[in-house]
Order: C-alpha cells, then sequence, then structure tokens
C-alpha cells in the first residue's frame, strides 16, 4: 500500500504557488483579448454582416467543437510546420493565442444571447429616432445586455483558469507543470496531484465567491 508523504504534500505548496502568478496572467490575459474578440463576434453576427457573418458562425463552430488540447497541439507544433512565423512563438504566447480565440467563442455565445434577450422594441425605439444600429447597441443595447452576460462571462473565466492548466503540455511553466516535474522527479504522483487539485479547488471557489457577490450586487439595482 502506498503511503501518502504529508510533509512532502506540504512543502509542494510554496513551489506551486510561485507559478501561481503565471497562471493568473495567463488567465487575464486570455479573458481580456478574448472578451474583446467575443464582442466583435457577437456584433458581426447580430447584424448580420454579409460574409462576415457565417464566417464568425464557422470561427465559434470549429473552436466549440473540437478539443482545446488539440487546439494547443495545431497552433504550436502543426502550423510551425507550414508557417515560419510561428517557429519563434513561445510556448505562453502560442497558449495566450489559443485559449483567447478558443474563449471568445463561448464568450461570443452568452453575450449573443444576452443581447438576444434585450426587448426589440428597444432597437427598434432607437432606429425610429434617427440612431444607427451600432449607435443603438453602443448606447442602449449592449449596456442592459453586458449586466444580463456577466454570470455567463464570470463563469468563462472561471473555466479559463482551469482550463490555462493544459498549458504545461506544450512547455508553459505553471502550477500544473511544476506539479508534473515534482510527480516525475519523485515518483509521488499522488501526493502532487492531490495538492495541485486542492490549489486549484481553493482558486476556483474564491472566484466562485468573488462571482456570486458580484450577482448579488448586480441584483440590488
Amino acid at each position: 500500500m502506498v503511503n501518502f508523504d504529508i510533509q512532502f504534500a506540504i512543502r509542494l505548496v510554496p513551489l506551486m504557488m510561485q507559478y501561481l502568478r503565471v497562471t493568473l496572467m495567463l488567465s487575464i490575459f486570455t479573458m481580456i483579448i478574448g472578451l474583446m474578440i467575443a464582442f466583435i463576434i457577437s456584433l458581426i453576427i447580430d447584424a448580420k454582416i454579409t460574409f462576415l457573418s457565417p464566417l464568425m458562425r464557422v470561427y465559434v463552430s470549429f473552436f466549440r467543437g473540437t478539443p482545446l488540447l488539440a487546439q494547443l497541439f495545431l497552433l504550436y507544433f502543426g502550423l510551425a510546420q507550414v508557417i515560419p512565423v510561428f517557429l519563434k512563438l513561445s510556448a505562453f504566447n502560442a497558449a495566450l493565442i489559443v485559449l483567447s480565440l478558443n474563449s471568445a467563442a463561448f464568450m461570443s455565445e452568452a453575450i449573443r444571447g444576452a443581447v438576444i434577450s434585450i426587448d426589440k422594441g428597444q432597437m427598434e425605439a432607437c432606429m425610429s429616432i434617427g440612431m444607427t444600429y451600432w449607435q443603438a447597441m453602443r448606447r442602449i443595447i449592449l449596456p442592459q445586455a453586458i449586466r444580463t452576460a456577466i454570470p455567463a462571462l464570470s463563469n468563462s473565466f472561471i473555466n479559463i483558469v482551469k482550463s490555462s492548466s493544459l498549458a504545461y503540455t506544450i512547455g508553459v511553466t505553471e502550477m500544473m507543470a511544476m506539479a508534473q516535474l515534482e510527480a516525475a522527479s519523485s515518483y509521488r504522483y499522488l501526493e502532487a496531484f492531490v495538492v495541485i487539485i486542492l490549489v486549484y479547488w481553493l482558486i476556483i471557489s474564491v472566484l466562485t465567491y468573488l462571482q456570486n457577490k458580484l450577482e448579488l450586487r448586480l441584483n440590488q439595482y
């Protein structure tokens, strides 16, 4: 029977926390970039722009319908063989690009759903007083839609934090990578993966708590 080395597990915690910054940086930058792309995608699809709208639908279908790990490998290992510029791409930047593109596909659907939930009469009223579609979206529709979409977008950020653990597969040294390295060097796989699961659970629990607080505050207005 394998004994659980509690001392080894305790020593792992500060080692993993040293790389928490990498995990959070990757997750926050992914959320920012992905959110910007998501807004563009959702507006293009909602506006039914010729050629661009079907293209964005294919984009969303591709990134929602294929495994994130396969997308990471395709960009970092596959495309580098046919597009030389990708050979100079760092593992962190490759993970950032793929995570951003992937999360944008999911967040765009959340934003578009929030936009659709707004009464169509508001858009018609804006158009009747001379506003363009884009003016109405910016001034009236989007401010309401964003508030509606916040719970879904918060969940997206939580999913991004968890998905960032896959970045270790292409060489990004973050918390999961450290857990894997320590497990491989000591053969203490049980301790290493128990610790990393508990660390992620703690992080996600804190984020969930903040999400609930934000939703409660929004519901007061």
